[in-house]
């Protein structure tokens, strides 16, 4: 076995000579682990060899596991900003009965590696540009605007922000500390909560209201939020709430912009029952599957064992992004799809139906 010691100065070396991660599939190294809250774990991450980390600020990566012998995708927001590019932070809610957010924050520990790929998303501040910012956020919802937050105060002076953001009490705000750090150094950084309960053990600087954000609430904590652009994330009920609330408030949506990362929808691995409906032939290369016109792409795909990125099941993350050669189906989202992708026949498996004979390229 060797001796030899690798001085820091040569760390430091590789690093500055590292080269840049844009996009694909990388093998992380967790460096760092630590509670946010009482079920919200953060993981610091560095390139198993020396990289930088280049993405727009509210993307996320896919993490690649074997859970209890199955091969699972998990899409999670990256929490630290580009600014600081030698280590990204991933921050994860623990889900009652959640499969993989359990298995990782039980399972990876500090020296222990796990494969991501990304970064993908167009809920970020490069695409979505703006001069004044809202963001609204609840729970875990708050990640992509974290590091949203830090990308913009580390790299323009005097950057319009309003950061309001919703949990169940005190003891549930994430990044807490490091927010009122933020918002302490930065004078056009303002950060405001809304409580649902808990006011006995309100923070001495606490700023905002108590129960669910409102009109009065919402024009009581960010008053110009008219003259804003608005990015919110949460679970589906608050993400549904805030966007029928701007809408009764004659929000301009052009400047409404929002991106949801809740459980992953339960799959039935069940046959389905057999249905008079036309079947469909779904051919993949030189795979042949028929398929019932209820079924999704992402259904035809797994059942014949060919690999795909299936994250959020949801139409969210578009991992599962795949391109319709020849065939009609009909997709009920779009989301992370660009024009010119649509235009050429690209579609999210997991949420694109079979409408006729389909081939399909993946």
């Amino acid at each position: 076995m060797s001796t030899d010691l690798i001085s820091p100065a040569h760390c430091d070396e590789q690093k500055l000579n590292s080269p840049t991660w844009q996009h694909g599939e990388v093998t992380l190294l967790c460096v760092e682990k630590w509670q946010e809250t009482h079920d919200v774990v953060s993981f610091r991450f560095q390139g198993v060899e020396p990289v930088k980390f280049q993405f727009k600020p509210g993307q996320f990566v896919t993490f690649k596991a074997e859970v209890e012998g199955e091969l699972v995708y998990r899409s999670y927001t990256i929490s630290s900003s580009p600014s600081r590019p030698y280590s990204i932070v991933v921050t994860i809610k623990r889900i009652e009965g959640g499969i993989f957010s359990n298995y990782i924050a039980e399972s990876l520990n500090v020296g222990e590696t796990i494969s991501a790929s990304g970064p993908d998303g167009v809920f970020n501040i490069v695409d979505i540009k703006a001069d004044k910012y809202l963001f609204l956020s609840a729970g875990s919802g708050i990640t992509p605007m974290y590091s949203m937050s830090r990308w913009l105060t580390d790299t323009k002076v005097g950057a319009d922000i309003t950061f309001l953001h919703c949990a169940k009490s005190p003891q549930d705000l994430i990044f807490r500390n490091e927010l009122d750090t933020v918002n302490f150094n930065n004078p056009e950084f303002k950060l405001k909560y809304i409580l649902e309960s808990g006011s006995e053990s309100m923070p001495a600087s606490f700023d905002g209201e108590t129960g669910r954000i409102n009109a009065d609430s919402l024009k009581k904590l960010a008053d110009d939020y008219q003259e804003r652009t608005i990015f919110v994330c949460g679970p589906e009920p608050f993400m549904l709430g805030v966007k029928a609330l701007l809408g009764s408030l004659n929000f301009d949506m052009n400047n409404y912009h929002q991106e949801s990362f809740g459980n992953a929808p339960q799959v039935d691995n069940a046959p389905l029952a057999t249905s008079s409906a036309a079947k469909f032939m779904l051919r993949i290369g030189d795979n042949k599957r028929e398929m019932d016109p209820n079924q999704t792409l992402l259904d035809g795909i797994e059942a014949e064992g060919l690999p795909i990125i299936a994250a959020c099941r949801a139409g969210v993350c578009g991992a599962c992004k795949c391109k319709v050669i020849e065939g009609e189906t009909e997709s009920t989202s779009e989301m992370t799809l660009t024009a010119d992708e649509i235009a050429q026949g690209y579609v999210l498996a997991c949420s694109t139906k079979i409408k006729s004979n389909v081939t399909l390229a993946l």
